[in-house]
């Protein structure tokens, strides 16, 4: 048995997908449905006292022309998004974080994908480490986390024990 739960739970009397492809010829065709409600609210594994992601800005604070670039870049953030929550820099390590960061935090998927492509473009030197906050530190730091650039190595003994329980 797979430790991974069916992500089809609740499709089982569905009709069949089309196979047909959409005019670039290449894409599926995908017939019209409701909308997900993930475009609205994060999904109910998200810890709900919490913010919903968290974005944490690496960049090597003895590097000049890094440290400049994120510097520039922490206030761009808070011009351009002072609905999330941003924190100060930090020219050292601090935590699970090896290097110099600052962080953000978004409370809406909206806000987070909003924000997620804009950071893509506009990152600069700086590698991100995206993660959610489930309440299962370690897991949202390593499992769950997605990275925008490099990955860096985290230590992981400050996020505490790694749960069994998905």
């Amino acid at each position: 048995m797979s430790q991974w739960q069916s992500l089809l739970a609740g499709y089982e009397g569905a009709e069949p997908l089309p196979t047909s492809l959409n005019p670039d010829g290449k894409s599926l065709y995908n017939p019209p449905g409701p909308r997900s409600a993930a475009y609205d609210e994060f999904p109910k594994q998200f810890d709900p006292s919490k913010n919903g992601f968290d974005f944490h800005i690496y960049y090597m604070p003895t590097v000049a022309a890094q440290a400049q670039y994120a510097k520039e870049l922490h206030e761009r953030v808070r011009r351009e998004f002072p609905e999330l929550r941003i924190y100060r820099l930090w020219d050292k390590p601090v935590g699970p974080h090896p290097t110099a960061m600052f962080e953000v935090n978004t409370f809406s998927p909206h806000q987070t994908g909003a924000f997620f492509s804009w950071l893509v473009v506009h990152r600069g030197p700086c590698d991100v480490l995206v993660h959610p906050n489930t309440g299962d530190a370690f897991r949202d730091h390593t499992e769950l986390a997605t990275w925008i650039g490099r990955r860096w190595p985290l230590y992981e003994e400050c996020l505490g024990p790694a749960r069994t329980t998905l």
